[in-house]
């Protein structure tokens, strides 16, 4: 899926796939948990500024702005896509939440200035990285962010290989490949603690969730 070159209309029906994978699996969930915690210390009217880094179609931002709707919260979104044709399909998704913007850009490289947004998170895209470049992309969050960070993503495990291999069988095939790639790049449990570790952010902590997935999610002092 992340091929410039990839078929628009299988991309499409894949990022459709993985949207209700998402859902399902309670991967959006996963995200909503960690911000429904830390809007405690919102303070009535206050306006919150988040960005998701990978944020492919937009499925997660707009759970979010569903969730903040229903509690009244104000919540504004950026989110971050490198991939052409997916960056264009999260746009027409965002097309009617004028809260939600949706920007084509590197997070490797991303131009906002310090302490931009209030929270930063990204979901199910730190696998797609080295370990060199996930530092990277932590130290990235933490810059952009003046609270908190949360960061969703798989653990790479046997069962979990298994478990995906049976969930994308009558997929098509960009899904069945990718998806298996995806946990085999994936962190274990120590690796996603010491990539925390090494990026110096010694507020995120480690959550395992249901579904072979972890969350690392903590917001700033102060």
């Amino acid at each position: 899926m992340d091929d410039p070159s990839a078929d628009p209309a299988q991309l499409q029906r894949s990022l459709r796939f993985i949207r209700r994978i998402n859902f399902f699996l309670g991967y959006t969930r996963a995200t909503l948990r960690y911000l429904q915690r830390f809007s405690r210390s919102w303070k009535r009217g206050q306006t919150i500024r988040v960005v998701d880094l990978g944020t492919g179609s937009g499925d997660i931002p707009l759970a979010i702005l569903r969730w903040a709707d229903r509690r009244g919260l104000d919540v504004r979104i950026v989110g971050v896509e490198r991939h052409g044709a997916t960056a264009a399909i999260a746009a027409a998704h965002a097309a009617d939440h004028p809260r939600l913007r949706i920007v084509r850009g590197d997070v490797l490289a991303m131009p906002f200035a310090d302490g931009a947004f209030d929270y930063a998170i990204t979901a199910m895209f730190l696998h797609h990285l080295t370990d060199e470049q996930a530092v990277v992309v932590l130290r990235t969050m933490d810059r952009l962010a003046r609270r908190g960070v949360v960061i969703a993503d798989l653990l790479r495990h046997r069962r979990a290989y298994h478990w995906i291999r049976f969930f994308t069988a009558f997929s098509n095939p960009m899904v069945r490949h990718d998806a298996s790639v995806s946990v085999l790049q994936a962190f274990s449990e120590d690796e996603a603690i010491q990539l925390a570790k090494r990026a110096g952010l010694a507020y995120l902590k480690y959550h395992g969730h249901f579904g072979h997935r972890f969350v690392l999610a903590g917001q700033k002092d102060g």
